[in-house]
C-alpha cells in the first residue's frame, strides 16, 4: 500500500521541476543569440571557436552528473535506500550523455586548432577514462537490478569520481596541449564573449539538473513498479490472474 501511495505521489510533477524546464526553454533563444550574433568571431579559429560555448558547459554538466552519481552511490551503499540508487543511475546516464557531447564537440574543435581529430592529451585521455568507467556502470545496470549489480555499480561510480580531479587539473599538471582559456593561467576571452559563455553555462546546467531529476523520477517509478510486481507474485496474485 505504501509503495502504491509513493508511486501516485511521484507521478505528480513537482513545481520546481516544471520551473527548471521553463527556465531552460526561456534561455534557449537568448543563448543562441549571444553565441551567434553578439559574441565576436575569433580571429584565428573563426566561427569554429563558437563550439567553445557548447563544449565547456557540457564538460561541466558531465562533472555534475558523475559527481551526483558517485555521491548518491556512496549514500546508497551506506543506507541501502532505493531512492539514492535511482539518483545514482540518473546522474551516471545524464553525465554520460553530456560526455558524448564533449567527445563529439572536442574533436571538431581540435581538427581546426591542432590539425588532428584526436590526440592523447592528458585531459582527453582522462575524459575518455571517465566515459569508459561510467559506460561500464550503465551497461552493468542494464544487465540486472539485483543487489549485487547495484553494489558493484555503485563502487564503479565512486571509482569514476576519482578521475574528475584528474580531468580538471590534468592540463596544468602534465602540460597537455588542451587550451586553458578561462582559468587564470589561460589566455582569457574577449569581454563580448562573456555573456554568451554565462548564458551557455546557465542553459546547459539547468538542462542537466532537469534531466537528472526527470531520470531519477522515472527510475524510482520503475523500482516501485518492480517491487509491486514482486509483492503480487509472492502473494500469488499474478498466478490467479493468469
Amino acid at each position: 500500500m505504501d509503495q502504491a501511495i509513493e508511486s501516485r505521489t511521484a507521478a505528480k510533477t513537482p513545481a520546481a521541476l516544471i520551473g527548471l524546464l521553463i527556465a531552460a526553454a526561456v534561455l534557449v533563444l537568448p543563448t543562441l543569440y549571444a553565441i551567434f550574433i553578439h559574441a565576436p568571431v575569433e580571429e584565428q579559429m573563426g566561427v569554429v571557436q563558437k563550439i567553445f560555448y557548447f563544449h565547456v558547459p557540457c564538460a561541466n554538466a558531465m562533472y555534475l552528473g558523475f559527481i551526483v552519481s558517485a555521491i548518491a552511490s556512496g549514500v546508497y551503499l551506506y543506507k541501502r535506500d532505493e531512492r539514492w540508487d535511482a539518483l545514482a543511475v540518473a546522474g551516471a546516464e545524464v553525465g554520460l550523455a553530456f560526455t558524448a557531447a564533449v567527445l563529439i564537440s572536442g574533436p571538431l574543435w581540435a581538427r581546426k586548432s591542432w590539425g588532428v581529430w584526436w590526440t592523447w592529451d592528458p585531459r582527453l585521455t582522462t575524459t575518455m577514462l571517465a566515459a569508459l568507467v561510467f559506460l561500464a556502470y550503465v551497461v552493468l545496470r542494464s544487465f540486472g537490478g539485483g543487489e549485487v549489480e547495484k553494489r558493484f555499480a555503485a563502487g564503479l561510480s565512486i571509482i569514476g569520481l576519482l578521475d574528475i580531479p584528474l580531468i580538471k587539473y590534468s592540463v596544468q599538471r602534465w602540460r597537455g596541449t588542451h587550451p586553458t582559456v578561462i582559468s587564470g593561467k589561460g589566455g582569457g576571452i574577449h569581454p563580448d564573449m562573456v555573456p554568451a559563455l554565462v548564458l551557455s553555462f546557465l542553459f546547459v546546467i539547468t538542462l542537466a539538473v532537469a534531466f537528472i531529476w526527470i531520470r531519477a523520477r522515472a527510475e524510482r517509478m520503475r523500482q516501485t513498479i518492480a517491487a509491486l510486481e514482486l509483492d503480487a507474485a509472492s502473494s500469488g496474485l499474478l498466478e490467479e490472474n493468469a
